[in-house]
């Protein structure tokens, strides 16, 4: 049985800044919800909304960098990654956790700009979030 990876695109970086968003994300990861939750909207306070190609290059780094961000089993820590490098230069994406609403149904976390998925296969229709994280707004 194979494995869904996410390909990053040419002229993908590895900086410091993504290795330490990648290496900070896995613990994250492992909170409980509610503390993720919490965790994320201190950070994302004080931050200007990502635009969609400044999430998307974040992705594309942290892909890149982590191969375990890059499989499908890795949203949760990839999401993180991408939200944290992106705080890292003043924004902050709106980051979701909840399911997907179409086969294969599943938990799955990711992150949106300007109103689009960021690297996400599919529709925003065929994602449900329950929890999400954004500048404006706050946290719900």
């Amino acid at each position: 049985m194979s494995t869904e990876m996410t390909m990053p695109r040419p002229g993908a970086t590895r900086g410091p800044r993504t290795r330490l968003a990648v290496a900070l994300a896995f613990p994250l990861a492992r909170l409980r919800p509610d503390r993720l939750r919490r965790t994320l909207a201190f950070l994302a306070r004080g931050a200007r909304p990502a635009t969609y190609d400044e999430t998307l290059a974040a992705y594309d780094s942290v892909v890149t960098t982590s191969r375990r961000c890059a499989g499908w089993y890795g949203c949760l820590p990839r999401s993180v990654s991408i939200a944290l490098l992106c705080r890292t230069k003043g924004t902050w994406p709106t980051w979701h956790a909840g399911v997907r609403t179409a086969p294969p149904f599943a938990p799955h976390a990711w992150v949106e700009a300007e109103g689009r998925l960021v690297g996400e296969r599919g529709e925003a229709s065929e994602y449900a979030p329950l929890m999400t994280v954004m500048t404006v707004g706050g946290a719900s």
